[in-house]
């Protein structure tokens, strides 16, 4: 499994809808309301062989509210 982490800007008025909408689909690991330019942060854990672009699009990029997103892969755990 690959952790990544996301960073999601909500369109105004629509970030706790579009938690809701993440946490029914079950994809992730931890989830966050966030403070700065993002509205929430998603840790999930992709499994091994997956395209990460592709599983992040199938997944949650078409939850309505998502206004934008940045990834963060992660490489190693000290």
């Amino acid at each position: 499994m690959r952790c990544v982490f996301v960073n999601i800007r909500c369109r105004p008025g629509t970030s706790y809808t579009v938690a809701e909408n993440i946490a029914l689909r079950e994809i992730h690991s931890e989830l966050y309301s966030t403070s700065g330019p993002f509205d929430l942060l998603l840790k999930l854990y992709i499994p091994e062989g997956e395209d990460v672009g592709k599983y992040i699009n199938d997944n949650l990029l078409d939850i309505d509210g998502i206004e934008r997103t940045e990834s963060t892969l992660t490489f190693k755990a000290f």
